[in-house]
């Protein structure tokens, strides 16, 4: 499947014709609905985290206004694993739900008004971790927008390996200008 390009935009037509989807009346956030998924390269236009702390390989659903699903890839050169812990690795918590609020920050940025917005980490409540994380695992993220106000919001993360859940809870955010 193609992938989002510098020449193709959320809002362009030519999107409708790579799906399977009805393309009549399609616009705006539908189009980026009917695309689905979203490469690194359109993450990075999303999304202003980097490597090493960009924690999102992929988007493999969105529904706008709504939720995403996305993964990350866990290998052993990540740079975490050097010292959580040497002989028996095991990824940080604390980056597991920041990748579930970057997956987040994918339906965020697709929210009416939010061109010039940045979202930033307000808060967490009932995280809890089930299962460790370790290299060789896909980490899959769910992210569910549950309130969205002017400049606050929370939503419901998941994230998950081979069906099993390592880490779910609430996440809220704030809303400041660029």
């Amino acid at each position: 499947m193609s992938t989002l390009t510098e020449e193709t935009s959320l809002n362009s037509p030519d999107l409708t014709e790579l799906n399977d989807v009805n393309s009549e009346n399609i616009s705006g956030a539908d189009v980026f609905t009917a695309q689905k998924i979203l490469m690194i390269e359109d993450i990075q236009k999303l999304l202003p985290h980097r490597y090493p702390f960009l924690l999102v390989d992929r988007i493999i659903d969105f529904v706008p206004n709504k939720s995403a699903t996305g993964f990350k890839n866990i290998t052993f050169n990540e740079p975490f694993f050097q010292g959580h812990f040497p002989e028996h690795p095991i990824m940080p918590g604390v980056l597991i739900v920041e990748a579930m609020a970057q997956v987040g920050g994918i339906v965020l940025r697709h929210l009416p008004g939010m061109e010039n917005q940045l979202s930033l980490f307000a808060g967490i409540d009932k995280v809890r971790f089930r299962r460790p994380v370790v290299p060789g695992d896909r980490l899959t993220i769910t992210t569910e927008l549950l309130v969205a106000r002017k400049r606050f919001g929370k939503m419901h993360g998941r994230a998950e390996v081979d069906g099993q859940i390592a880490c779910e809870g609430e996440l809220m955010f704030s809303l400041v200008n660029l």
